[in-house]
């Protein structure tokens, strides 16, 4: 879910569009792009997803599109492996997700439903149950699910006041100026969220310093129309090395989503037994 908190564009490779005077201009003043970037990626309201992340032995892929107009809505496919998935009849099967402003839900599959899903296949998370029942930092993710926009890294990086510009690259056929910056942990919560309060941002911390976390590097790719094309964030923490990659096109494409029946939903507190 970490890895919905950025978006982009890598459609076509933009040959013609970025003159060499902005390139230029790119390069010699990475915060003036990145402030560029943000406003131009703030415009948009949706875009097609696609990444990956690992998180000590455990990995996971994701790819559909969202739409951050009001709320976050998304239609996603989500295929874990490793760490605690390794041992699910789950790992390696790709799950249908789709993510409401105020709930996500999860398709398990016809196993689940015939043995602990009471015949259902979509497990419901409320983000206010989560909020409740996982302290601060289900505030956080809360906090981050009904907020997201993807001008957000840009605004992140830009707020560490030390970002660098590493060169241009191409990324899936598109021209790209590659920013790099290195944001404290312990500020990163701040930064991102709007509305948990003072306490629950405190608490937060503690928890991140806990983890081993000190800092985590921020990598963004921003194309001739400058808007974000790749994220990667990467951090390491007492369960071994964090490392998430996030990939976005075709800005403005129409999304759809609509929750799952309730007849065949089931909450995830109810299923916390099991």
């Amino acid at each position: 879910m970490v890895g919905l908190t950025a978006c982009g564009s890598d459609k076509g490779d933009n040959d013609g569009k970025k003159s060499g005077d902005t390139a230029q201009e790119q390069v010699n003043s990475p915060l003036a792009a990145l402030k560029k970037a943000s406003q131009r990626t703030d415009q948009q309201h949706s875009a097609k997803v696609e990444g990956t992340t690992t998180m000590g032995g455990a990995n996971s892929s994701m790819k559909g599109e969202m739409d951050w107009a009001d709320g976050m809505r998304a239609e996603m496919t989500i295929t874990q492996n490793g760490g605690a998935a390794a041992s699910s009849p789950l790992a390696g099967k790709p799950m249908p997700a789709r993510y409401t402003p105020d709930a996500m839900f999860m398709n398990l599959g016809d196993e689940f439903a015939a043995q602990a899903g009471g015949g259902k296949h979509w497990v419901k998370y409320d983000y206010d149950v989560l909020a409740e029942k996982a302290g601060a930092s289900g505030a956080f993710l809360k906090d981050q699910m009904q907020n997201t926009d993807p001008a957000r890294s840009v605004q992140i990086l830009i707020a560490t006041g030390k970002v660098k510009s590493v060169g241009t690259e191409t990324v899936k056929g598109t021209k790209a100026t590659h920013y790099s910056g290195t944001v404290k942990v312990s500020e990163l919560a701040k930064m991102q969220s709007k509305d948990l309060s003072e306490s629950d941002l405190e608490a937060l911390q503690k928890q991140l310093e806990q983890s081993g976390m000190e800092t985590e590097t921020i990598d963004l790719w921003i194309d001739g129309d400058d808007l974000l094309v790749k994220k990667r964030e990467q951090a390491k923490s007492n369960n071994g090395p964090y490392d998430s990659t996030v990939y976005y096109s075709d800005y403005g494409t129409e999304v759809t989503v609509e929750e799952p029946a309730s007849s065949d939903t089931v909450n995830f507190e109810d299923m916390a037994g099991q």
